[in-house]
């Protein structure tokens, strides 16, 4: 069976970015290279064959789980989302890894060269549990390798990397942290993020929106520069800051993901603060990217009225449509 009538399956049998147990592993793979020689595997959902060449792609879309690890239901609703921006989403690739735990490992009987994490420790860039100690972020690096091959994708001219939740966190770190790739720039194929709906943020400075007393780890990775950094990263807090603020991001706030005891919300201190909620922790988070950034900021962030904790409902709404695939009507 062709990937292209696979994904169809997949739309019409999953709700978009559903909560669910763990699903089959996708059929499509990528080769992550250890940090020490070696390399895993990472499953990754496609909504077109790239093992061969796709002239005509000029968008790819990587859309990351959260933190129920249901890449099914993310890629469907990234192939929702590419149907309903018409022609915007006619030339693009929807592309969603799977991040496997080791509890998914016995559950699905996973092959022994699959990647796989201790649970949650994906979304700080952790490094793997095996076969190798790549890290999470090191997932993102291998496709947008593959996706800047001429000779696998010769019209590529954008890959957007959108994340939701504990999805949304993994990405904002990673675009925080990100190894350069200059085949990007010599190639001019554009790099942008999208970040939905996150528990936390790393923060380059200790700064914070509410009072740090008690809470002595609140600086310390994944929320902070202070001390815990997995081996992925390069480079000191200031510089990666300021190229952070050079960055294409878009962050996306559902209104009404205003609930302080949200049972997937980051509760611990290190969360709290920065904010009650995932909403006013996106918001406070912006707020002080403007102020320390000013006019160095290549960054926006839309509020989507009437949505709450929703990657279906997030991606799908007018200003997720624009943010992955450039449609008007977000405002």
């Amino acid at each position: 069976m062709r990937l292209g009538l696979f994904a169809l399956l997949l739309l019409v049998t999953s709700p978009a970015f559903a909560e669910a147990p763990p699903a089959p592993l996708p059929p499509g793979r990528i080769t992550v290279p250890g940090p020490a020689g070696g390399s895993g595997e990472a499953p990754v959902y496609l909504s077109a064959d790239w093992s061969q060449p796709l002239p005509g792609i000029t968008r790819a879309v990587i859309i990351q789980h959260g933190l129920s690890r249901d890449a099914i239901g993310y890629f469907n609703g990234g192939l929702r989302a590419k149907q309903a921006a018409g022609a915007a989403g006619a030339n693009t690739l929807i592309l969603a890894p799977r991040i496997l735990d080791t509890t998914d490992v016995r559950t699905l009987d996973a092959p022994a060269a699959l990647l796989r994490w201790r649970h949650g420790n994906w979304a700080g860039g952790d490094p793997a549990e095996g076969p190798v100690p790549a890290s999470s972020f090191s997932v993102f690096d291998a496709i947008i390798a593959k996706l800047a091959d001429r000779h696998l994708f010769p019209d590529l001219n954008e890959i957007v990397v959108a994340g939701h939740s504990a999805g949304g966190q993994i990405v904002q770190r990673y675009a925080a942290v990100q190894h350069p790739n200059p085949t990007l720039a010599s190639e001019r194929i554009a790099l942008r993020f999208v970040i939905a709906n996150p528990s936390s943020y790393l923060y380059f400075t200790p700064w914070r929106p509410q009072p740090t007393a008690g809470c002595p780890r609140y600086d310390d990775w994944k929320y902070g520069f202070a001390k815990g950094m997995p081996p992925y990263v390069q480079g000191s807090a200031a510089s990666l800051e300021r190229h952070f603020w050079g960055l294409d991001i878009t962050y996306l706030y559902g209104t009404l993901d205003t609930d302080p005891n949200h049972s997937v919300l980051d509760k611990t201190c290190m969360g709290e603060v920065q904010g009650p909620t995932r909403y006013a922790r996106g918001h406070a988070w912006f707020a002080h990217l403007q102020q320390v950034a000013g006019a160095a900021l290549h960054q926006r962030m839309f509020d989507v009225p009437g949505v709450g904790h929703s990657g279906g409902k997030m991606f799908n709404s007018a200003c997720g449509l624009a943010a992955l695939f450039g449609t008007p009507g977000c405002k």
